[in-house]
């Protein structure tokens, strides 16, 4: 578990700055804060959409979907939060 709470780390490491500014900014809405938590309590939760017993594809959800989920809760932050990186 602390293996994989790390390596996801090291994968995320610019978006977890920028979740961790938004969430530190006043101005940041409820629902990205809800759904961040979210995304934590899935990368916690012993429950996984596959296990981790399955070779390769176990922790391969987590690679995939906490990444993902992140990017997109980060993409509909309004500009001043620091959601915008189009044109950057």
């Amino acid at each position: 578990m602390w293996k994989r709470t790390v390596f996801l780390w090291t994968l995320l490491h610019t978006d977890a700055r920028r979740v961790w500014a938004a969430l530190r900014h006043p101005l940041t809405p409820r629902w990205f804060k809800l759904g961040v938590g979210l995304v934590v309590l899935y990368l916690l939760s012993p429950v996984d959409l596959v296990p981790d017993v399955v070779p390769f594809l176990g922790l391969a959800d987590d690679i995939v979907l906490v990444p993902l989920a992140l990017r997109w809760l980060l993409g509909r932050l309004p500009a001043e939060v620091g959601g915008s990186t189009r044109g950057r």
